[in-house]
């Protein structure tokens, strides 16, 4: 089995998919109005509408109303991409920060509320 994406429902494709490319440098691929995708060599991001999800699922998802995933990205340099999001992203729920278990991260978030994360993994200490 293997994953083969993440998907977020929104009232807005168009915003959230360039809001995404902005961030990522990945530019969307539209299938329609409703839907997008950000195709990366490790998985892809879906967005798709309100609309087309209740088509095929009535009230099954609801837009802008997560608050417990986190959709993570591995970045070269988290504090440069820090400075380079500052006037898209003007409040991160964390500064770049070095957490516990070896990971430099940053957490903010997407305009419909959705939680990301952008990190590297520090370097290990040699061998003692």
């Amino acid at each position: 089995m293997n994953l083969a994406s993440t998907r977020i429902v929104t009232t807005n494709v168009r915003s959230l998919a360039e809001f995404y490319a902005t961030i990522t440098g990945v530019a969307p691929v539209y299938g329609s109005e409703e839907f997008a995708e950000l195709r990366t060599a490790t998985g892809t991001l879906a967005i798709n509408s309100v609309r087309s999800s209740d088509r095929f699922g009535a009230g099954a998802a609801t837009a802008a109303s997560n608050r417990s995933v986190v959709i993570e990205f591995m970045v070269d340099d988290v504090d440069a991409e820090r400075e380079r999001l500052r006037p898209l992203v003007a409040r991160c729920e964390l500064e770049p920060t070095n957490q516990p278990w070896g990971n430099r991260s940053m957490l903010f978030r997407d305009p419909d509320g959705n939680l990301i994360n952008f990190y590297k993994p520090l370097k290990r200490a040699a061998a003692e």
